[in-house]
């Protein structure tokens, strides 16, 4: 049986095989999208809507790993106040987050915690694709108020298809990078979860893609 994991690896060039997916936050979704079409060739698809007033259109890096364009839902109604990813006060696009899939979530959590770092609680979520299909999974959630999260939260989409298995357009991951004022503790909490991802010294904490695309490298941060 192939794995699928190695395929993703021969698209994507990632360093860590359980690379789920990015989170790409966006204060307007819909110039988002449009931009991320202008800038790389590559048009996103609506993936869904979640509850709590956020919406997200998808692009994939392989079989089990995608890019999430996410923002603020332009049919949720009036006053609705997405927290997700800092949405409420984000003014421009940034690479905000980025998840994992272990092959036990539960298990890689109580590692972790372990090990000094805590990934916080394991919760439940869904949405639904705009063909109605409900969509389930549960991932960790850690109360963190950092604009960018170098760390990833874990994902396990249980008895649900992976969205990255549904025919998305495709382009490349050829890099994902971090930089953070302390790489020494950042090294040590991906340790804790048993990832890897290159991390240099930096003012501030970013996260950085390099995208392969049919209009040449474009990078996410």
């Amino acid at each position: 049986m192939t794995d699928p994991r190695a395929d993703q690896r021969k698209d994507s060039r990632v360093i860590d095989p359980q690379l789920d997916h990015l989170v790409y936050a966006v204060p307007d979704l819909e110039a988002g999208v449009a931009e991320f079409a202008r800038r790389t060739g590559v048009t996103p698809v609506a993936g869904g809507r979640h509850p709590g007033g956020t919406a997200n259109y998808l692009v994939g890096f392989g079989p089990t790993a995608y890019l999430e364009i996410i923002g603020p839902d332009p049919a949720a109604a009036p006053g609705t106040r997405p927290r997700a990813f800092g949405l409420e006060t984000l003014t421009e696009p940034r690479l905000a987050a980025w998840a994992v899939h272990p092959d036990d979530l539960d298990a890689s959590v109580r590692q972790a915690r372990e090990r000094g770092y805590d990934p916080g609680d394991v919760a439940p979520l869904s949405r639904r694709t705009p063909a109605g299909t409900l969509l389930e999974w549960r991932l960790t959630r850690r109360e963190d108020p950092a604009r960018v999260r170098p760390v990833p939260f874990l994902i396990d989409w249980g008895a649900t298809a992976h969205p990255a298995a549904s025919g998305l357009p495709r382009l490349g991951l050829t890099s994902l990078s971090a930089s953070h004022p302390d790489p020494a503790a950042l090294r040590r909490d991906l340790a804790a979860l048993g990832v890897e991802l290159d991390v240099v010294e930096g003012a501030e904490i970013e996260l950085r893609a390099e995208l392969e695309t049919p209009l040449g490298t474009v990078t996410l941060r």
